[in-house]
């Protein structure tokens, strides 16, 4: 397990005072504003936020020592990551995606499949994204209980209850 979690990206500059638009991976969006100072994944620059309010498409915020349009264009795309000590526990049916990626997928007979390699949420839930061994193309499934009724981050695997390939 990764001991940094990316909360959020920077989307680019909002308006023309360097004010940023953030995107927001937490699951109550206005949380990202109370972790503290942000991190790049190499740790090589910091980040102090102050969300300022809604925005079309996420949060409006100001970056310490970010003055202008240019300054805050300029970290457009960079992902915001935060230590895991500083993030709250989850329940045991909750996972964060960065705990996700690189778990061996089995199907219910015990057969691997392949591995995790993401989970999206474009608004109506979340999709795990498996490289499969044996097929060519990624297969993207639900990350429901019905399709994923096991997940075991101790040991590694998560098990997929894979669709009926008929489509029946």
């Amino acid at each position: 397990m990764s001991d940094l979690i990316c909360i959020g990206a920077i989307a680019g500059a909002f308006g023309v005072g360097g004010e940023v638009r953030l995107k927001s991976f937490c699951s109550e969006p206005t949380d990202i504003g109370t972790y503290g100072p942000l991190s790049t994944e190499d740790g090589s620059r910091s980040f102090h936020i102050t969300l300022t309010r809604p925005v079309a498409g996420g949060l409006g915020a100001r970056i310490e020592g970010v003055k202008t349009k240019e300054q805050a264009d300029a970290l457009r795309g960079t992902s915001l990551y935060v230590p895991r000590d500083r993030l709250p526990s989850l329940p045991d049916d909750e996972f964060y995606h960065a705990d996700l990626i690189g778990l061996s997928a089995y199907d219910t007979g015990g057969e691997l499949i392949g591995k995790v390699t993401a989970i999206y949420n474009h608004g109506a839930g979340d999709i795990v994204e498996i490289s499969p061994t044996r097929h060519k193309s990624a297969l993207l499934l639900p990350f429901t209980t019905a399709i994923v009724p096991n997940v075991d981050v101790t040991a590694g695997r998560i098990v997929v209850n894979l669709p009926d390939e008929s489509g029946e």
